[in-house]
């Protein structure tokens, strides 16, 4: 712990090497570095003192982090091809972290530890260093687990408009940090970079230029901000959108995660608002038995609170789904990260919508803890909506790591929101989980009889939805959640669910799955999903991706597919034989001319998965 008064005087530098300096000058040579989650690092001045403390051995330096974002990489020479130039284009002026480039070819030095306590998805799988030093944390736990380190520097992006800088993208544990400084209850230095592209937002994140003792700012450093491009959204994934549109009640609050499943969930809210006939025919489409819900335009309208902000909420706010206003604000969230396209429309957002979104710390937005009353009159009618890898037949979640013990991810704010759907009357948590998975050329289901491992216990087991339908387990017993598991597995796969089941005498031995559940195949949802196409796009918040890089997307995922087996290539290739040629894709892929055996396979292999997916 440093006293904040070792820095007296703010040392403003245009240098990463002269700011570590100042750092280290006044930190000592036990340096315990706060980083914030995701976007908000200080990636010049993280990489000026990690390599103070390569080049010094007798510097020990600890980094406590967060979702440390990475280029992505690629698998093979076709991955190679599409994603080379989508990395340069959208990511060719970022500054890479040498802490995690260390860590990724095995080389981080003994006088360095990295924690973090959520993983880039997948990322650290099977890096060992990264799955010993990880640390299991909630994301309202972190502030806690910081402050114990002796946390001694806290390096973060900013934005700065004369004398006040934004906290900008993460608020989430930096507020929280910068209390308790000032309560003496911490002591650190605080170092903040300056970048151009980063949002001045209002609210409690628009502090004192004072706060900082080091502040890195000017041309050399500044760099592009960290845009990691938008997926596409299945069909799947837009019936368990639909499914979750219609569990959120007018008037309510909302949270939703990044990915996929969130970009369907706010799409289906969109319809449900500006096409409701459209939605209506979309949820009879998927189930015409099922209960109603809410389905009808949102009079009251949502607030939202949730401790992302995605670029989805600007379009539920244009919609006039967001038009709950809680003191002020239609939108509080603790941190952001998304497409260029989000990062610019924040910074050319009118001042007075702009001031509808407040980024606050994560205490706010996970917890009820502090102001408790106002916070339970303000989330109304909640729906928490996260997702799952996989969920049990008695209704425990797996979300953040595989049974052998590896991290794929982090609990993050999963339990938090889990914890405020008990504890609020009203409100529900609702984990959307895709029914199978496929990989290597193999279909499994996501619901499983047990799993040695469970992020969320199933006494807190609440709402599942899967592409083909709702269960609601709150409250039920181990039979009847069983039953509405089985009801949302996929066909495939339930014959051995329900075996297992009967054979552990969990539900009666007579029992028979319901005949309307029994037809839960990916056929059956592109039957009834695929007339309302125009009403369900691939991108439905935009891409950064080309419409040639658009049409190669499924292909390339299609050929990841088939080449587990030798049959389901050399299909493709017989395919490609007088398949219709997609010049311009090819020409993208550098296979519009192949000179050699190599890439005439490609070619082939390509105009036929091509030709497959071409809607």
């Amino acid at each position: 712990m440093i006293p904040p008064s070792t820095i007296v005087t703010r040392q403003i530098h245009d240098d990463a090497c002269a700011a570590a300096d100042a750092i280290v000058a006044a930190a000592g040579r036990k340096i315990v570095l706060a980083l914030p989650l995701g976007l908000g690092k200080a990636n010049h001045i993280a990489n000026a003192i990690y390599a103070r403390a390569v080049a010094d051995p007798a510097i020990d330096l600890s980094i406590f982090t967060a979702l440390t974002l990475e280029k992505p990489r690629y698998a093979n020479e076709l991955q190679r091809r599409f994603l080379s130039p989508v990395i340069e284009r959208l990511f060719g002026g970022y500054p890479e972290l040498d802490y995690a480039r260390a860590l990724n070819e095995g080389r981080l030095p003994p006088n360095v530890e990295v924690n973090e306590f959520f993983f880039l998805a997948g990322r650290r799988l099977n890096d060992a260093v990264s799955q010993r030093h990880y640390i299991s944390a909630n994301y309202t736990h972190a502030f806690g687990y910081v402050l114990e380190r002796g946390v001694n520097v806290v390096a973060q992006l900013v934005a700065r408009r004369g004398d006040r800088i934004s906290l900008s993208c993460n608020t989430d544990l930096t507020l929280e940090l910068l209390r308790a400084r000032r309560e003496g209850r911490a002591g650190f230095i605080f170092a903040a970079q300056v970048n151009a592209g980063l949002p001045f937002m209002p609210g409690e994140g628009d502090i004192s230029i004072d706060e900082c003792q080091v502040l890195l700012e000017g041309p050399a450093v500044e760099f592009p901000l960290f845009a990691p491009p938008k997926e596409p959204v299945d069909l799947a994934e837009y019936a368990t959108g639909i499914h979750v549109a219609r569990l959120v009640p007018d008037g309510g609050t909302l949270q939703i995660g990044i990915g996929q499943e969130g970009d369907a969930a706010a799409r289906a809210l969109i319809l449900r608002q500006r096409d409701n006939a459209v939605f209506q025919d979309a949820v009879a489409r998927l189930d015409p038995r099922a209960p109603v819900g809410h389905t009808a335009p949102f009079e009251k309208g949502l607030y939202a609170c949730t401790e992302m902000l995605v670029d989805s909420f600007l379009a539920l706010m244009d919609a006039g789904v967001l038009k709950r206003e809680v003191d002020g604000a239609l939108v509080h969230a603790a941190f952001f990260l998304g497409p260029r396209s989000f990062y610019r429309a924040l910074r050319e957002m009118p001042a007075a919508r702009l001031d509808k979104i407040r980024m606050s710390a994560v205490s706010f937005t996970n917890a009820l803890y502090g102001d408790e009353a106002a916070k339970r009159a303000a989330r109304t009618g909640a729906r928490f909506i996260n997702s799952a890898m996989m969920a049990t037949l008695m209704g425990a979640l797996v979300s953040d790591g595989l049974e052998d013990g590896r991290v794929v991810s982090g609990v993050g704010g999963q339990y938090n929101f889990v914890e405020q759907a008990f504890a609020l009357p009203d409100a529900r948590s609702i984990i959307t989980l895709d029914a199978v998975r496929s990989s290597a050329g193999r279909t499994t289901s996501n619901i499983r009889w047990r799993y040695g491992h469970e992020t969320i216990p199933r006494h807190l087991r609440d709402v599942v939805v899967t592409e083909y339908g709702i269960a609601d387990l709150r409250g039920k017993t181990d039979e009847q959640v069983i039953a509405a598991m089985l009801a949302v597995a996929d066909s495939r796969f339930q014959p051995e669910l329900l075996r297992a089941a009967k054979e552990a005498r969990k539900i009666a031995p007579g029992y028979e799955i319901p005949a309307a559940h029994r037809d839960n195949t990916p056929d059956r949802i592109a039957r009834a999903l695929e007339p309302l196409r125009d009403h369900l796009p691939p991108f439905p918040f935009g891409t950064d991706f080309t419409q040639t890089e658009q049409r190669l997307i499924p292909a390339l995922e299609l050929l990841k597919d088939s080449a587990a087996s030798p049959l389901g290539l050399a299909g493709l290739l017989i395919g490609g034989i007088g398949a219709p040629h997609d010049a311009a894709a090819l020409e993208r892929m550098g296979l519009n001319a192949p000179g050699n055996f190599a890439d005439r396979v490609y070619s082939l292999v390509l105009s036929a998965a091509l030709r497959r997916t071409a809607r």
